[in-house]
């Protein structure tokens, strides 16, 4: 019963769309009984409860907002055809009318549920330590910075913060659609929306209510909503105008037909004027785009690609060439120990303990890249008698009687580079080539091994790179590493140009030479540094990693740092684009094939309102396609 009483205050137009239907089939049954005195009555009411919610939108729209809306014309039919008689047709015209408009609004807040989702994964009430300690329940909204809060086992964390446990493991799928489980260390960033699934922990509140990540990317859906593309707000602004000239042109057919058609008396062209009246109307038409670019920003939002605006939706079909920043973009943005050479591969083992020994000390990220890869390996932490980090230059590590030197060729080797074989050297000479800075390793000023560091690709880069290729697209890496290591990855990617040594401003200019040869070009970054370039890029994408600068910068922010969301993201626009074309084309061919239906006598009045009404659903039912729309391979 809780769920009938639910539907029912939920959709108040369907409710009297249903109610007109029963008055109407009791108006059949007394119009068949010759009763006609109790009939038209319940006509009239059916008509009256069916074509309330159309009779209000029409009346605000014209006394509010000073325009005419298709409502006007479906009222209008309905009562000229009333006047002559036709009072059954009248009430089953706005019932087809109610109906359609009932479903259609059902069927635009699908559009409606990843937004809903959202804002129901951030539960409303938290788990706060008052000043002695003690846990109380309060509002999330009530929520401070700096305040202590605890998050059970199997809930969501109400608000972004900072880990005050050892470690907490979490689900982030809300975030970035990964299906595995996170494990988080004391300090580390804790957001909103997540799953915890492990014991319970602490955490340190660290920004308002309304500055977490979950109620930006809200503010960013409902912002989308709400800014039309460009072919939505064209079709809007031609409406009133059309529906005016339909109002002009019903009377004129009305007074001119039965002058051209010697068969036809006045009530037949009044008649058919209100058939004219029911066919000629533009819903169709002006349906054809908003719910498709609804859908598209929904799915998308689903997805993690929030797109701000159908503008944005509408430019992103439009891209000639995807510019890259290099750093965190499409390389991980920190550096990595990629490879290992030892003079005397039997000493391996100890030249490890004694490197992980000496940066353990530091927290260079270099020396951070070296303690991530002995972690892993399980490297011994070997005791050391001394340790002193030479700042520009490397670790000097006294170990028993010998000496050891970890850091640049010059101060690791100073003058015994001839320790290195000329195999290695060669080898040295290729690692350099790529781009890669090498790290050497001496024992008491002889060669012993070096390492190779590298900020690593992205798994994902060459892929989305290749499916750009694929849809036709250039792409361009602009970067501010120097030339040898940006070609080297620029060439492993396969990217088209690239241009290394940049400057911020650099890059700004850079982008207004790619548009003037492109046309339409995006640019892809995460740091403050790119805000200016994503500001000028016809379309701007931020990987949600990134700072709030390009964040508040881009047209389109990519939550889960996946680059595969760009080809996504041109993908669904271009699929926004045809189903928008469709839409048009088939509305506007309905409306002239009942046009010319009503002037041949072919159709009568719910016929026209069902082909007519039957072609609105259709375009929005075309439009709701993209909310399970998919990236075909």
């Amino acid at each position: 019963m809780k769920k009938l009483q639910s539907w029912v205050e939920n959709n108040p137009e369907m409710v009297n769309t249903i109610i007109s239907a029963i008055l109407i089939l009791f108006g059949l049954y007394f119009d068949h009984a010759d009763n006609m005195s109790v009939a038209v009555p319940l006509y009239i009411i059916a008509f009256l409860i069916g074509g309330w919610h159309s009779m209000k939108h029409a009346w605000t729209d014209l006394t509010k907002y000073h325009k005419l809306n298709v409502d006007i014309l479906m009222i209008l039919a309905a009562v000229g055809a009333s006047i002559i008689g036709y009072w059954m047709e009248g009430a089953l015209l706005i019932f087809i009318f109610s109906l359609a408009e009932s479903l259609e609004t059902m069927a635009m807040n699908k559009t409606q549920d990843s937004i809903a989702s959202l804002m129901q994964v951030t539960p409303d009430v938290a788990r706060l330590y008052n000043e002695i300690g003690e846990l109380i329940e309060v509002a999330t909204a009530d929520l401070k910075i700096g305040d202590r809060i605890q998050v059970r086992k199997g809930e969501a964390v109400p608000i972004d913060g900072r880990l005050l446990d050892e470690m907490a493991i979490l689900n982030t799928a809300a975030i970035t659609g990964e299906p595995l489980p996170v494990t988080l260390h004391y300090g580390e960033e804790v957001i909103g929306g997540t799953i915890n699934e492990d014991e319970a922990f602490d955490m340190e509140v660290a920004v308002e209510n309304v500055d977490t990540l979950f109620s930006k990317i809200i503010r960013m859906v409902e912002e989308a909503k709400n800014n039309p593309s460009k072919t939505s707000s064209k079709i809007k602004a031609i409406e009133n105008i059309y529906v005016k000239a339909v109002l002009v042109a019903v009377p004129l057919f009305i007074l001119l037909t039965p002058l051209f058609f010697k068969t036809w008396d006045y009530a037949e062209s009044f008649y058919r004027g209100m058939v004219l009246l029911t066919v000629a109307s533009p819903c169709a038409l002006v349906a054809s785009s908003a719910p498709a670019n609804l859908s598209a920003i929904s799915r998308s939002a689903k997805k993690g690609i929030l797109f701000k605006g159908g503008d944005v939706v509408d430019k992103t079909n439009d891209l000639k060439a995807v510019i890259f920043d290099k750093t965190g973009t499409l390389t991980e943005g920190k550096p990595a120990i990629v490879d290992a050479f030892y003079h005397d591969p039997a000493q391996k083992e100890f030249i490890d303990q004694i490197v992980y020994a000496a940066e353990s000390s530091s927290t260079h990220p270099i020396a951070r890249a070296f303690i991530e890869k002995f972690e892993q390996e399980h490297v011994m932490l070997r005791p050391l008698d001394e340790v002193k980090d030479i700042t520009g230059k490397g670790f000097e590590v006294i170990n028993g009687e010998d000496t050891w030197r970890i850091g640049n060729k010059k101060f690791t080797l100073e003058h015994h580079l001839d320790t290195i074989k000329h195999d290695e050297h060669e080898t040295i000479l290729q690692y350099e080539s790529e781009g890669k800075t090498v790290i050497y390793v001496s024992k008491n000023k002889q060669f012993a091994a070096f390492y190779t560091l590298a900020d690593q690709v992205k798994a994902e880069s060459k892929a989305t790179i290749a499916r750009l290729h694929e849809m036709n697209i250039k792409t361009i890496m602009l970067t501010g590493d120097e030339e040898r290591n940006a070609q080297f990855i620029a060439k492993s990617l396969d990217i088209d140009k690239v241009r290394a040594n940049l400057l911020p401003q650099d890059k700004a200019e850079i982008i207004h030479e790619l548009q003037e040869k492109y046309g339409e070009v995006a640019m892809v970054g995460d740091g403050i540094n790119d805000a200016p370039a994503l500001a000028i890029a016809d379309v701007g994408f931020a990987l949600g990693t990134g700072t709030d600068v390009a964040m508040e910068t881009a047209d389109v922010v990519l939550i889960q740092d996946d680059l595969h969301l760009i080809p996504f993201s041109i993908g669904i626009s271009r699929a926004t684009r045809r189903i928008v074309l469709q839409n048009i084309i088939f509305s506007l061919s309905v409306i002239a094939l009942l046009i010319v239906a009503n002037l041949f006598q072919s159709i009568n009045l719910p016929i026209g309102v069902v082909g007519h009404e039957g072609s609105t659903l259709l375009v929005i039912l075309n439009g709701l396609r993209l909310l399970r729309y998919s990236e075909k391979r």
